[in-house]
Order: structure tokens, then sequence, then C-alpha cells
């Protein structure tokens, strides 16, 4: 093979490069890839480190704010629950104050409505007696006059309004009026 390829370098076929260029090319290569494993891909394998590191670090802290917001979440569910059961207590203890509201402002209206009427009975029971008071003082002064012209004379006040008294009495307590 050797002997083809220094057949071909005397030839100069196009195609093919030079010996000492192959030679020096191969050995720069060698020496820029020395180079570059020395000093290059170190330093691009730490970036490249360090770049997965970053994007793990940011897949955690999304996968953490997503579990926070999953428990946020259910929190907030909970917590809607929660408001839910108590609204609905408020609403059921609002419901309790009001019929209990309603029975206690019946209770008074119809104790109201029966003081009422029994300050009212008891005025008619005054009035009853002022009216009973009144008309005997008028019907004694009526019946002392009558009795006089009808027997001619006066008659002695005081025994006559005690007869006229013991009368209306009768009279009041369902007596027939008749001696």
């Amino acid at each position: 093979m050797l002997h083809v390829v220094l057949l071909a370098a005397e030839e100069k076929n196009p195609i093919l490069p030079d010996i000492a260029e192959l030679i020096y090319g191969t050995l720069a290569f060698l020496i820029v890839f020395g180079l570059l494993a020395k000093f290059a891909f170190p330093a691009l394998n730490t970036m490249l480190a360090e770049r997965t590191a970053k994007i793990q670090g940011e897949m955690e802290k999304a996968e953490a704010t997503r579990s926070e917001a999953d428990a946020l979440l259910a929190e907030y569910r909970q917590n809607l629950a929660g408001a839910r059961d108590e609204s609905n207590r408020i609403i059921e203890e609002s419901r309790k104050t009001a019929e209990q509201l309603r029975r206690d402002v019946q209770a008074k209206a119809e104790e109201e409505s029966q003081a009422t009427v029994a300050r009212a009975q008891e005025e008619i029971r005054a009035e009853r007696d002022r009216v009973f008071a009144e008309l005997r003082g008028q019907v004694g002064d009526i019946a002392v006059e009558l009795a006089g012209r009808v027997v001619g004379q006066s008659l002695d006040k005081s025994a006559h309004e005690r007869l006229i008294d013991e009368y209306i009495d009768q009279v009041a307590s369902g007596g027939d009026g008749q001696s």
C-alpha cells in the first residue's frame, strides 16, 4: 500500500494530496484534538453538566410548584366545602331564630290582646258600677219625690233611700222586686 501511495505521489494526482501535507495535517489534527480534549472538552462537559443540573432543578421546581398548586387546590376545595357547610348551618340557624322570633312575637301579641280585653272588661265593669250608682241616686230622688206626691207629704229621706237601695239590690240580684 505504501507502494501505491508513493507511486501516486510521483504521478501528482489532483485528487490525492501530497504526503507531507497529509502528515502535517494529521499532526495538526492530533495537536488540536489534544488541546481540545485537555481544555475545551472538560469545560464543555462542565457547562453541559451545569445545564443538565439547571434543567433538572427547574423540572423539580416545576413539579414542586405543581404539587403545591394541587395542594392549594385541594385546600381551596376543602375550604369551599367548609364554607358551604358553614353557610348552610348559618341559614338553618337563621331559620330557627326567625321561627322562634315569630313565635315570641305571636305570643306577645296574644298576651297584649288578652291584656287589652281584660282592661276593656274592667273598664266596662267600672262604667257599669258607676252607671248603677248614678242610677241608684237618680231613682232614689225620683222615688222620694213620687212618694211625696202620692202620700202628699215629705218622707224621711234616709229611710226612703234605705228602702230604695234594698229594692235596687233585689232587682240587680235577679229578684222580681215584689215584697
